[in-house]
């Protein structure tokens, strides 16, 4: 027996929007940035929220929701613990997928493609801008690992902070930093009435973006 016996009932008719492809850009990464600014402009909850999705080296996924950081003409770039699952799954598997989401102007993006490390000075560029206590978080926090209490996490935050409280500037430590994923297939998803979507997929073939439109 079904525990949520009501779930299968629920349903939403989208009726929003259309994407054809005379009016998508030429390029994904415009295309996204001008959809980005819209959700920006919509006052969307979480705009830039995003689901990665990486896998290991036997194949075994894992999925969670990070925060995209920027989006250059290269791909999309995040930051993290290297040293946490995700920063394992990519070290034997640099191929991942973004999924974003944006209910209030029904509207979903899949990216995918291939992950690399940003360099150290983009790195250390964005850990400076961050709050002083998400600098000293990324210290303080052994990211998937394992811990005794909540109380093990708070004494590390506390001990760090001491640590680094007559510094100038707290340094970026060598587990954490960004990463930037280079799309190859990305597709652009507009909800339609009649369960009828629109799907509109960019493919790179031989450094040249393809365009086709593929059933819902």
């Amino acid at each position: 027996m079904s525990l949520l016996p009501n779930i299968a009932a629920i349903r939403k008719n989208y009726a929003m929007e259309s994407l054809t492809e005379a009016s998508v850009a030429n390029d994904p990464i415009t295309q996204f940035k001008a959809w980005m600014e819209e959700t920006i402009a919509a006052e969307a909850n979480e705009p830039t929220a995003m689901v990665l999705s990486t896998a290991n080296k036997s194949g075994r996924p894992s999925a969670r929701v990070v925060l995209l950081k920027d989006v250059t003409t290269n791909g999309f770039v995040f930051f993290t613990n290297y040293s946490s699952r995700k920063g394992h799954d990519l070290q034997e598997n640099p191929f991942a997928s973004l999924t974003f989401f944006w209910p209030e102007l029904e509207r979903q993006v899949r990216v995918e493609g291939k992950i690399e490390k940003v360099s150290a000075e983009v790195s250390d560029a964005y850990f400076h801008s961050r709050p002083v206590g998400s600098q000293i978080g990324a210290w303080a926090s052994p990211q998937s690992q394992q811990i005794e209490s909540r109380e093990e996490l708070e004494k590390a935050d506390a001990a760090y902070t001491s640590k680094f409280a007559a510094l100038p500037e707290i340094p970026r430590p060598e587990h954490w930093g960004g990463f930037i994923l280079a799309p190859d297939h990305v597709e652009f998803w507009q909800g339609r009435p009649n369960r009828l979507h629109d799907r509109i997929v960019y493919e790179l073939q031989e450094n040249n973006w393809h365009l086709k439109r593929l059933a819902p």
